[in-house]
């Protein structure tokens, strides 16, 4: 009994012992004592610190342009040459009438030497893949597990045809772009490589392997592309990249890779078929042909905001420099407090 005692007293005067210290802690930190860094900053650190941002930051700001200058990219738009003259007052009924063929010819010039991998991408713009209603319009535990899987609920209005669910559903997979292309060097077909154009967490992680097409586009209204319903969704990589959405109204998918070199002057002929509708809503279709440099595509927004922030970034500090010399004064000097300022109180 007596060491029972004896440990529960010691117990008591540890605990009152550390509940002042706790209290202590808590009051140095509302009274904001604790112990911290506290730089000053007087007019050489600021001045040295916008400097070396600047020295720090133009080189890297011409670096990223240069990697972005580097990048050959041919950009040609296909929607309004490959409209027949008698349709030009009425797109809209041109590509909705299965029965006019839709086959067009572009010839693309190659400015500069253009090393492979040239990737292939179809450009859109006005497409609004971001709204709420057709982001929404899809079932991802469908794309895993098929038919095995029924809350699609979220895929109306493609939800079911005739009585049957479809699969893929949804608005999404429903308007999958469906324009193809065919690229060509003289007498030489060139080859388009569109294996592993889709993300390989996607195929691996988010289409099943096992889940076939079914249904689909077999309505009174087609809204795009079709699907093979005997290749698993896992390996239809155009699908995959489009159910990707875009967060913006112009964006770029990629379609393929030509896997060989093209010389400066090549005549490249462009056979594709213009069959996507992008003439109901205003939208435009471009065919963009690039090369890639160790920073990506081509893109000069990252080079030039570096070198405007460096740039803005040393003229700051010149000023700064300036103002010093001109009226330097000590640190801590009250008289440039607000409150004693000369004539202030009048």
């Amino acid at each position: 009994m007596d060491v029972d005692g004896a440990s529960s007293s010691a117990v008591g005067i540890e605990a009152q012992s550390i509940l002042p210290r706790r209290s202590n802690v808590v009051y140095r930190f509302t009274q904001q004592s604790l112990p911290a860094c506290k730089p000053v900053l007087t007019p050489a650190w600021v001045i040295t610190t916008f400097f070396l941002m600047g020295v720090i930051f133009i080189p890297v700001g011409l670096v990223s342009l240069h990697a972005s200058q580097s990048v050959v990219e041919i950009v040609d738009r296909y929607d309004t040459d490959c409209i027949p003259k008698s349709f030009k007052g009425n797109k809209v009924a041109y590509i909705k009438d299965s029965s006019i063929p839709k086959n067009c010819s572009r010839f693309l010039k190659v400015p500069k030497h253009m090393k492979a991998p040239i990737y292939i991408y179809y450009q859109l713009d006005n497409y609004y893949q971001n709204h709420r209603r057709y982001v929404k319009s899809r079932s991802d535990q469908q794309l895993l597990y098929g038919l095995k899987y029924n809350g699609t609920s979220s895929c109306k209005p493609e939800e079911s045809n005739n009585g049957l669910p479809v699969v893929p559903c949804g608005l999404i997979a429903w308007s999958l772009f469906n324009d193809t292309y065919s690229f060509s060097r003289g007498t030489e077909e060139l080859k388009v490589n569109r294996k592993n154009i889709a993300w390989k967490s996607d195929r691996d992680h988010k289409f099943g392997k096992q889940v076939y097409p079914f249904n689909f586009q077999n309505g009174a209204l087609i809204g795009g592309g079709k699907l093979d319903p005997n290749i698993p969704l896992s390996d239809q990589e155009d699908l995959i990249v489009w159910m990707r959405t875009a967060a913006l109204p112009s964006f770029r998918k990629l379609y393929g890779r030509i896997e060989e070199d093209l010389d400066a002057d090549d005549l490249v002929v462009v056979e594709l078929s213009n069959n996507y509708n992008t003439y109901s809503f205003g939208g435009k279709k471009k065919l963009v042909l690039s090369t890639s440099s160790w920073l990506g595509g081509k893109n000069d927004f990252m080079g030039m905001a570096y070198l405007s922030v460096g740039s803005s970034s040393i003229l700051i500090s010149l000023v700064f420099l300036l103002l010093h010399v001109k009226n330097p004064r000590p640190y801590g000097d009250a008289t440039y407090l607000s409150w004693n300022w000369k004539g202030i109180s009048s």
